[in-house]
């Protein structure tokens, strides 16, 4: 059986206030050109096909065109999951129905759950599609109030897969999650650590004949060659600037063995960082193409009157200008955001952690319960 794997669309993404469709619509075609040529049996989304839980209607009217070529144009099933950054309740809407004309979306667990079952000539193929879940509703599922850790909840979700099905078949693990050991960029929002590490061991995957997964943006391997992040479609942020974006092809046998090909998405704009002093910039040949997405580093220490709109003229994509600092300054500033913190009171060090984690300042009833814990704790520390 051939798979495509692909993941993190993100679509209706907006970096640094621009808006990433025109990119995406240009991608998918030549995603579609890909299917066309590879002709897979399925094609697997692990995850994360909007942006944002409430997507603007150019991605939905996207995500509608790319699916309906791929199921009614060139009939081949596709199986996807949310993701971390998608909506549950809005992805279910129609999933049975659209069950029948072969998009198997699962959004949400639930009891007993059933894999999705292929066949090729060798037989069948078990597809288990696991949506990103907080451990909380692993818990509640299973009944199991222990589970409190990303790494529990997958436990318990393997240990019924194994129990209820006989894993000498060959099985396929769809999913959205932080394996340990794989590598992050700046672009992934965190996954929840309430309650523990967001990370799950990759070694509890080694019944599966292939592992796909969404989440982390490069694509990887984690620990064995059948367990592979695709990775996201397109460049989502500079840290991702040496990524080489793909989706990923797998060859399984009868025997569940796979191999594997990752075939290159170029898309219409890359992302650079580009350094230079202002007038060597402006001859127009310090970026591979002029019109990709940069974040320029100015090396002059001079002032300089309007650079960005003088460099926009030739480099029009620029998203990001900043003056390169010295290692010493930059030493320095980060000493002094460290006395900063220092002299902030408990309440407004977890405030400030909070935003951190939620990226939304703290609600006014719950800093009153940390104002209140706080108090509490000095008053017993004082007490001793």
């Amino acid at each position: 059986m051939k798979l495509l794997h692909t993941a993190d669309w993100h679509l209706g993404k907006i970096v640094n206030f621009v808006h990433m469709t025109e990119d995406q619509q240009y991608i998918l075609d030549r995603f579609i050109d890909i299917v066309k040529e590879e002709e897979p049996d399925v094609i697997i989304i692990a995850g994360d096909l909007y942006d944002r839980s409430i997507p603007p209607k150019q991605a939905v009217e996207l995500l509608s065109r790319t699916l309906t070529t791929i199921i009614h144009e060139l009939e081949i099933p596709v199986l996807a999951i949310s993701g971390n950054h998608d909506s549950p309740d809005r992805l279910e809407f129609g999933s049975q129905i659209f069950r029948r004309q072969g998009l198997f979306l699962d959004t949400k667990l639930k009891e007993q759950r059933q894999p999705v079952t292929l066949h090729d000539q060798h037989g069948p193929v078990h597809f288990h599609l696991i949506p990103y879940v907080e451990p909380a509703e692993v818990a509640h599922i299973f009944d199991d109030s222990s589970i409190k850790t990303h790494q529990q909840a997958a436990e318990k979700l393997l240990e019924d897969i194994n129990d209820r099905f006989d894993m000498k078949e060959r099985h396929v693990w769809i999913g959205h999650a932080f394996l340990a050991g794989g590598m992050e960029s700046e672009s992934e929002e965190r996954l929840s650590m309430i309650g523990g590490s967001p990370y799950i061991d990759a070694h509890l995957f080694k019944d599966f004949a292939y592992v796909a997964l969404g989440h982390l943006h490069q694509p990887q391997r984690v620990t064995a060659d059948h367990i592979r992040y695709s990775g996201s479609i397109l460049k989502y942020s500079f840290s991702e600037v040496n990524h080489q974006k793909s989706v990923t092809i797998v060859e399984m046998d009868e025997q569940g063995q796979t191999s594997f090909e990752k075939i290159p998405l170029h898309p219409v704009r890359d992302f650079e960082i580009v350094e230079g002093f202002f007038e060597d910039l402006m001859d127009g040949n310090a970026a591979e193409d002029t019109n990709n997405y940069l974040h320029i580093r100015l090396l002059d220490d001079g002032q300089l009157i309007d650079p960005m709109g003088k460099l926009r003229k030739i480099y029009p994509n620029i998203l990001h200008l900043e003056r390169k600092r010295s290692s010493n300054k930059q030493q320095l500033d980060e000493l002094n955001k460290a006395k900063e913190r220092q002299q902030l009171s408990h309440q407004d060090l977890f405030a400030s952690f909070y935003e951190d984690i939620k990226g939304d300042s703290i609600p006014e009833h719950r800093k009153a319960l940390i104002t209140s814990a706080v108090e509490y704790l000095r008053e017993k520390e004082r007490g001793q």
